[in-house]
């Protein structure tokens, strides 16, 4: 979700990047890394809990979940063309369509809530997290990331090349921290934990696939992944 040159990339709305980005969506980048990274250190163990991956995309990450052995796990996305592109039948099961803001889940029906990449495609905090709050069990978890401020203030954008090559850039609504942090509080949702995922070692070697370690040592130390665990 971050490429290296995207100097010409064009803006489109998420509805219209996804069916674009969906033939190349599984290809790692540094930010989908450090997601990967974030994530893992903030999800609780999974196994006999529930699990919700709100902006699931392809549903690629529910086939390492199912290795862990939940008590169910759901992937939800807003894209019909990313989830065809899911090719394990046991993992595609467990995906439907859906809307962020309108989530097809019970009320306090999940253990562990996931929300990567994917609230700041809307523009209004409170319909999200109000969802993410509505669906957690008392006591479960809510683990939301988004692309860093810090990055879109340094003049990142989230980026993608479609199958053909052509760069594009999807439209992303800038949230600072404060306004994570005050939304979840109002909906009832205390925040525990807090990662600023940075360039680092753990990417390098993706700059340096990409040619790119010029890039590296200018970005080094900068923020590309806000991730925020709350307890519900």
């Amino acid at each position: 979700m971050h490429e290296f040159d995207v100097a010409r990339a064009s803006t489109v709305p998420a509805a219209r990047a996804y069916p674009l980005w969906a033939p190349t969506y599984e290809r790692d980048s540094p930010v989908s890394i450090l997601d990967e990274n974030t994530v893992s250190t903030l999800t609780p163990k999974l196994a006999g809990r529930t699990l919700l991956d709100v902006g699931c995309g392809t549903g690629r990450r529910l086939r390492a979940v199912l290795a862990c052995q939940p008590r169910a796990a759901i992937g939800i996305d807003l894209a019909l063309s990313m989830l065809k592109q899911n090719s394990d039948p046991v993992s595609r099961r467990r995906t439907a369509a859906g809307e962020m803001r309108h989530l097809p889940i019970r009320d306090e029906s999940i253990d562990v809530v996931w929300c990567r990449l994917a609230i700041g495609h809307v523009p209004d905090l409170t319909s999200a997290y109000g969802e993410l709050a509505r669906v957690a069990r008392p006591g479960g978890a809510v683990i939301v990331t988004d692309f860093h401020p810090d990055a879109t203030t340094a003049g990142h954008r989230r980026t993608f090349r479609d199958a053909n090559g052509a760069a594009h850039s999807v439209e992303h609504f800038v949230h600072p921290v404060s306004s994570h942090e005050a939304v979840a509080d109002r909906l009832g949702l205390t925040l525990t934990q807090r990662i600023d995922a940075r360039v680092g070692p753990v990417v390098e070697s993706l700059y340096q696939t990409a040619g790119r370690s010029e890039r590296y040592a200018e970005q080094r130390g900068l923020p590309l992944v806000l991730a925020l665990r709350f307890d519900s």
